[in-house]
């Protein structure tokens, strides 16, 4: 993607990027298995607590994620490797968690409800490592602050997404919900495989390790 000025390219790119890495999708299901059973008013607070722990992490990887490939020494290339093959991890349980009741699915007996809300489902389901690495990118290559304002500006719309989806889910009966998620779950759990799998490969190629066309 061109951080380079402020397109209509830029604009789409930015949308698309920030619905995968940060919108609702990978982190519903989780969310319906952690909050089954509990009331709406615990629901509504790990959500708020959920959105609350995205949304600050997020921005601190667009203030700071530049700064941070300079201190610790690795570039987006190696980055994008990296949490290319986190988010493979994690679309494989998507994939084949239903074949094991007990896999994919977040152990929440006896831990603090708010806790889950912070991790895993704040980071890295909802705030999911393509989103880390779209943020750091962002920080790191912008060529102006105009840039910077439009990944803010487009962040903020896709949190707001968020709150619409996750509200409704609370409202609607869990089994409803949870028997139309299964099969696009599985769909997109192998949609992310081969966006982790993109990312994985975008990262050798900015190293120099291989060579993509067509991009």
């Amino acid at each position: 993607m061109d951080f380079e000025s402020v397109t209509r390219t830029t604009l789409f790119d930015t949308f698309l990027l920030l619905l995968i890495g940060i919108g609702p999708k990978l982190a519903l299901v989780p969310f319906l298995n952690a909050t089954t059973g509990m009331p709406l008013a615990t629901k509504r607070l790990v959500l708020g607590k959920m959105l609350t722990t995205a949304g600050t992490v997020a921005v601190i990887l667009l203030l700071l994620g530049g700064l941070l490939t300079r201190v610790l020494h690795f570039s987006t290339g190696a980055l994008s490797i990296a949490s290319g093959a986190i988010l493979f991890l994690i679309a494989i349980r998507m994939v084949f968690g239903r074949d094991n009741p007990a896999a994919g699915s977040l152990a929440v007996e006896g831990k603090n409800p708010l806790q889950l809300a912070i991790v895993p489902l704040g980071v890295p389901y909802l705030l999911n490592p393509a989103g880390i690495v779209f943020l750091v990118t962002a920080s790191a290559d912008a060529g102006s602050l105009g840039v910077i304002a439009v990944v803010v500006v487009t962040l903020i719309a896709v949190l707001a997404l968020d709150v619409v989806v996750f509200r409704w889910a609370t409202q609607v009966s869990e089994d409803k919900i949870e028997n139309r998620l299964l099969v696009t779950e599985m769909v997109f759990g192998f949609l992310l495989a081969a966006l982790a799998v993109q990312l994985a490969l975008n990262g050798l190629a900015e190293v120099g390790v291989i060579s993509l066309t067509g991009h």
